[in-house]
């Protein structure tokens, strides 16, 4: 009985996720006994790269997969401490894409392919090259393509019917020519990745299983009806899954994912109510409406709390047309409440650089007596917080996190705002604002904790 492994691509490929959305997902696809979990390729390095670091300390067994296209070290350094690590390059195999998306010639690409892959090599043995756009490839390119990746080290290849336009039979054809050229790779894992642009993205996935593929990657919802078909026709077929379809559904009982076109556009939070996550407020909406806005973001607000982020959302819609999900979640984390200093941030010092190990010094005032911190991270942000934690004595669980601009130009201060989940399980955001984000991200820490300590200690 051979066994199909499934990855969840929803991460890596959906928009508008929070932090704790992606924590959440990850926890429930490993729990599952997801394959891999993919992650997205970094664009903030300090939000992403705290991301996929929390992710690393918390996968118990699926694979965490960093995309390393743009940059090999960064992708690293965020998921090396994890138990089973994966370094993927992905670049376009279709002329289309190459010269006209990634503007590099057929050649240039395949030396691309060969510098990255080895690359990745250094850092870790599993490395898995996806090929993109691979239905509408040339195929001598394409073979030439995943040699070379393979000859640099690729322990995986992942092959991309990126447009989704190719039928069932002609996909299985496809696969399994591309299979037959790689007979010999013996140590070579090979998985498939399809869309649901057509509606056959789950006859896609079975025919390409039938021509020899043994992981098949795609969103939430394709890979239930995969799980499903394999439950009930598995034993027929020779094949079994990674994950049952009683254990899938229940585990994703609280997950809803929305599509359009065939493809998922927003996932919601497991635990919380989120049927009007993509609200647009104006300032029109009563207090009653704001609230029940604030809750879908996971806050439970007291009547005071309501009061001033009520008051404040009216300032900020007088000044324009619509308030969406995102400006209404700052304007709670700044005004819901403001709690006594507890905690009053005296210093801190901060040595990082790419040859050494970060860490932060950090002294705070509490009753009087200024307590110091020092800690080591992965990154300044981290050791700041890890250092924070050990002042107070505890460590909350981080929600989220977001850094925004406040201000523009060369000096532009940047805002941090982080959620804190209380021990009884509350949200608190913090807000801190700084021309040094590190600085705002300390401020906001210490601001939520001070909440905490204020209203639950």
């Amino acid at each position: 009985m051979r066994k199909i492994h499934l990855t969840d691509v929803t991460i890596s490929k959906t928009e508008g996720l929070s932090f704790k959305d992606k924590v959440e997902m990850a926890k429930i696809m490993d729990k599952l006994n997801f394959a891999c979990v993919d992650l997205p390729i970094i664009t903030n390095v300090q939000t992403d790269s705290l991301l996929n670091k929390t992710l690393a300390t918390t996968l118990k067994e699926a694979r965490l997969c960093a995309d390393a296209t743009d940059d090999v070290e960064i992708a690293w350094e965020s998921i090396k401490s994890a138990k089973r690590p994966i370094l993927k390059v992905s670049l376009p195999t279709s002329t289309v894409q190459m010269e006209y998306h990634s503007h590099v010639k057929p050649a240039k690409m395949i030396e691309v392919i060969d510098a990255k892959v080895k690359a990745c090599k250094e850092k870790t043995v599993n490395v898995e090259f996806e090929a993109l756009d691979a239905t509408r490839a040339e195929f001598d390119f394409l073979k030439n393509a995943i040699a070379t990746a393979i000859a640099a080290g690729a322990t995986k290849i992942t092959v991309c019917d990126t447009e989704g336009r190719m039928m069932p039979d002609e996909f299985g054809e496809f696969i399994a020519k591309i299979i037959a050229e790689f007979k010999d790779a013996e140590d070579v894992i090979f998985a498939v990745s399809v869309v649901n642009t057509l509606g056959l993205a789950t006859a896609c996935a079975f025919a390409a299983i039938k021509a020899g593929a043994c992981e098949i990657k795609t969103d939430t919802s394709e890979i239930e009806s995969i799980v499903d078909v394999i439950d009930k026709r598995g034993a027929d077929l020779g094949i079994s899954a990674s994950i049952k379809s009683n254990k899938l559904k229940t585990g994703f009982k609280n997950v809803k994912v929305e599509k359009q076109n065939g493809e998922a556009k927003e996932i919601a939070k497991p635990n919380v109510d989120v049927s009007n996550v993509d609200f647009a407020l104006s300032a029109d909406d009563t207090q009653e409406t704001v609230v029940k806005a604030a809750k879908t973001l996971g806050y439970n607000l007291t009547e005071s709390e309501e009061n001033n982020v009520y008051a404040a959302f009216k300032r900020v819609a007088a000044k324009k047309s619509v308030v969406d999900s995102k400006e209404l979640d700052v304007i709670i984390a700044t005004s819901a409440f403001t709690a006594p200093a507890t905690y009053e941030l005296v210093n801190y010092v901060i040595n990082c650089g790419n040859i050494i190990k970060a860490t932060a010094n950090i002294t705070l005032k509490y009753n009087g007596e200024e307590l110091e911190g020092v800690a080591t991270g992965d990154g300044p942000i981290d050791a700041a917080f890890t250092a924070i934690n050990q002042i107070v004595g505890h460590e909350y669980e981080l929600d989220d996190f977001q850094i925004l601009t406040a201000s523009v130009g060369s000096e532009a201060a940047g805002r941090a705002i982080i959620k804190l989940r209380a021990d009884s399980g509350k949200l608190y955001a913090g807000d801190g604002i700084s021309t040094d984000i590190i600085g705002a991200s300390i401020h906001a820490y210490v601001d939520a904790i001070n909440k905490i300590v204020y209203e639950e200690a």
